[in-house]
């Protein structure tokens, strides 16, 4: 007994010497003259908020789920990730997370791509509301080929073209002069093309059948609007690159993704009875992202599906040394695709200016 009333004065004797050694320490410390202020370098400041923004909305730690999530919720209450490149460009993502939280969202829509174009998607998510148009119209039509789109229904502030009329002006090739696109996709221009109506006859002769599709880098949305006329639903993934192309996909009553090339298709796998690659698939692309293109392409088909790579330019050297090795990994061949007609066309042409071959593997059944 003597002993353990001697050991518990003892630590209550430590525990008052501690308390008294903190309350000198503190009096000291707030009677000490204060040191003068020496301001922060500005780049130094710049950096500590680069810092603080790339650390705050990168997810390198996840928060525990809430304690008392019901057993069949599918959806705690987590910030969703976002993508791990973003943190390879700290000073464009610092741009693009500044802003006021819920009040009106920074006309930021050129660095919200910028980031995209660098591998930053998907983007991290924002509280603040989004921009739209002062006085759009409510008239739209239904007509996927209409003679003209509302220019009120699209802000224009960050594209050099301030109308729709500016951007017809620019030649055909911009795919907003839809009376010369109508015409897109129906006929035969060139041994390369592959007209709409042959596509469903070959479709029809293999019993397959073509009801949802998506058309990667369609640009404008033609190909889902001809589509869209034989009762096939097709979205449509494009990029702005100065202009309003996912806006005139939109006002055309199509469905855009704004997803760039070297993004995971936003579709389940098996779902999906035809990709077509329009001109933005093409041999630009480095090797790597092409082939994880092709084996998502693969992945999102159902069995029977199509691939439809479309005026897909490459030098004859690449040809035998590049892509079709790389058409080999998906196990087929161009030769064995022909031989069984699963390629139905494969023609080259010989480019005047740089000497390119410009391959058209216009059908392509990966599942079979």
């Amino acid at each position: 007994m003597g002993f353990t009333m001697g050991l518990n004065l003892l630590l209550l004797m430590a525990m008052v010497a501690t308390n008294i050694l903190s309350l000198y320490h503190l009096s000291s410390t707030i009677q000490s003259p204060t040191p003068p202020n020496t301001a922060v370098p500005d780049h130094l400041l710049r950096q500590l908020h680069t810092i603080r923004a790339t650390i705050n909305h990168l997810t390198r730690h996840h928060p525990p789920p809430p304690r008392a999530a019901a057993a069949d919720l599918l959806l705690y209450s987590r910030l969703s990730p976002i993508a791990s490149s973003c943190h390879n460009h700290p000073d464009l993502l610092n741009k693009y997370m500044t802003y006021t939280p819920f009040s009106l969202c920074p006309a930021d829509a050129d660095v919200a791509e910028s980031l995209i174009l660098r591998g930053c998607h998907p983007l991290p998510r924002r509280r603040c509301f989004s921009r739209t148009p002062q006085k759009p119209t409510s008239l739209l039509s239904h007509d996927a080929f209409p003679p003209s789109l509302p220019d009120q229904n699209v802000i224009w502030d960050k594209y050099a073209c301030k109308s729709f009329s500016c951007l017809n002006r620019r030649g055909l090739s911009s795919g907003f002069d839809f009376s010369h696109e109508l015409a897109s996709f129906m006929t035969y221009k060139s041994e390369l093309d592959l007209p709409i109506p042959q596509f469903f006859q070959i479709a029809k002769a293999a019993g397959a059948v073509l009801r949802l599709g998506m058309d990667v880098g369609g640009g404008t949305g033609t190909f889902a609007a001809r589509m869209k006329l034989y009762n096939v639903t097709v979205v449509t993934t494009t990029m702005n690159f100065g202009s309003p192309n996912n806006e005139a996909v939109a006002l055309r009553g199509l469905v855009p993704l704004h997803v760039p090339l070297q993004q995971r298709f936003p579709v389940f796998d098996g779902v999906l009875d035809l990709v077509r690659c329009g001109h933005a698939v093409n041999r630009w692309i480095p090797v790597t992202a092409l082939e994880f293109l092709l084996y998502d392409a693969d992945r999102v088909l159902r069995g029977g599906g199509y691939l439809w790579l479309d005026h897909f330019f490459s030098k004859g050297v690449d040809l035998e040394k590049v892509f079709g090795p790389l058409i080999g990994k998906l196990g087929l061949s161009p030769d064995e695709l022909h031989a069984s007609g699963l390629l139905s066309n494969f023609a080259v042409e010989l480019a005047s200016e740089d000497l390119s071959m410009q391959n058209h593997l216009s059908e392509v059944g990966l599942h079979h």
